[in-house]
């Protein structure tokens, strides 16, 4: 079993990205329905003029091999990265200054509707 912890659409360098954090060990089949999603918003969300939707799949482990087998006949752009999951009490200052904040991500999904 696994569990979908959080799915997420954040736009940069004129192309959509779909970040799926999940709470166990990579498998197989998370590309799978990585690929069936990325064809949904490349589909339903993409504008004409963007580039191919790119997908990241963070796990709590993964094995190298597997995911290379995983992904070796995937025609679309898809990594697979392992996780250390860490609280912090707030964001670095440093990263304040590099993310988009909420309103701005708002504005730029309202605009491509």
């Amino acid at each position: 079993m696994f569990i979908s912890i959080c799915s997420s659409i954040i736009t940069s360098l004129d192309a959509l990205s779909w970040y799926e954090l999940k709470a166990t060990d990579f498998k197989p089949e998370f590309v799978g329905k990585m690929n069936f999603y990325l064809s949904a918003v490349d589909d339903k969300m993409r504008h004409p003029d963007d580039k191919s939707t790119i997908g990241l799949l963070l796990c709590k482990g993964k094995n190298k091999v597997v995911a290379e087998y995983a992904l070796r006949d995937v025609n679309k752009p898809i990594g697979i990265s392992q996780y250390e999951a860490k609280i912090i009490e707030s964001l670095p200052d440093e990263l304040k200054g590099s993310l988009p904040s909420i309103e701005q991500i708002e504005q730029e999904l309202e605009a491509r509707e």
